[in-house]
């Protein structure tokens, strides 16, 4: 089987040029996939001060720095933007990357965000409902001459996208792990799913719950594509694995035992075993999420050896 490893880059908390380079560096150690997130603020939550860079200004800036990897937002918050424009800014970005780009979409989650720049925070139901409308106008607007639309939270009328992607069918996913809704909609209208920081066994079960709503949409679950985010919390050496566990938990406070089961924490020869436990569960690709600052000497034992080593070993 194939198996495709990338870093998902929380573009917080570290220089433009920094961010930069470390891109450049991905793609010259092979990997397979960049992506960024889609938040204004940083994330856990701070006091909403941490530097913090803009989603679409930096995919359009990440297109032009690679050459080879496939790269993406991991997720766009429906809510954010209206979904026509961004289906413009996400076919321009196409176009920049010569046909790289996938893109996903989620209902967001980041309360003082939302509130901070008008958009309120509504309920999780409403952002679900603006979530199914957005992914269908993206589509709509990547695939199709003119675009109308009519819904609760999005109007668009004879709208039109030109040019278009490079791709006939850019790629998108859908983010979460939203059993009753979000998955549905995975199995509905999107490409892939792709879900953040949770450990293997619950990997297991919603690979499974997305593999049901797809018999019951008449899918065949082997059309969408499955890829865990994991946090990277890998240190060089073994003493010093006990003080990154107690910054995660500094960092994430009740929810920390949430985030590490979604987490590589140890040093990079524990990495593999863990990895092959979401592989084994139905990932088809895995992606390191980073956030500054991290062990340099890690990132680069895990993506010059580590990475290589399972290609090999699920090859």
């Amino acid at each position: 089987m194939s198996v495709s490893f990338g870093v998902h880059t929380g573009q917080q908390d570290m220089a433009m040029d920094d961010f930069r380079a470390l891109w450049r560096e991905m793609e010259e150690d092979g990997l397979d996939w960049i992506s960024l997130w889609d938040h204004f603020y940083e994330a856990p939550p701070r006091d909403d001060m941490g530097p913090h860079f803009e989603t679409v200004a930096c995919l359009a800036t990440l297109a032009a720095e690679t050459e080879r990897v496939r790269i993406g937002c991991l997720v766009f918050c429906a809510l954010y933007r209206n979904p026509a424009l961004l289906a413009k800014a996400v076919a321009t970005i196409d176009h920049i990357s010569h046909g790289r780009l996938e893109i996903g979409l989620g209902a967001g989650w980041h309360e003082p965000e939302f509130k901070g720049y008008g958009y309120g925070f509504p309920p999780l139901g409403q952002r679900l409902d603006a979530l199914e409308e957005a992914v269908q106008i993206v589509r709509s607007m990547l695939t199709q001459e003119r675009t109308t639309f009519k819904g609760t939270h999005f109007t668009v009328l004879g709208a039109t996208c030109q040019p278009p992607p490079v791709q006939e069918r850019l790629p998108i996913w859908i983010g979460g792990g939203g059993e009753r809704r979000t998955l549905r909609m995975a199995a509905r209208y999107a490409d892939g799913w792709n879900v953040p920081y949770i450990g293997p066994e619950r990997f297991r079960h919603l690979n499974g719950v997305l593999d049901d709503w797809c018999a019951k949409e008449g899918r065949d679950p082997s059309t969408i594509g499955r890829t865990v985010n994991l946090r990277f919390n890998l240190v060089a050496g073994r003493g010093r694995v006990e003080a990154m566990e107690a910054s995660v938990r500094e960092q994430w406070g009740a929810e920390a035992d949430e985030i590490i089961a979604g987490s590589l924490l140890g040093t990079p020869d524990d990495a593999a075993d863990r990895i092959a436990e979401y592989i084994d569960a139905g990932a088809q690709a895995v992606n390191i999420a980073l956030r500054a600052p991290w062990d340099k000497e890690a990132l680069r034992v895990y993506a010059r050896e580590v990475v290589p080593a399972m290609r090999r070993r699920f090859a």
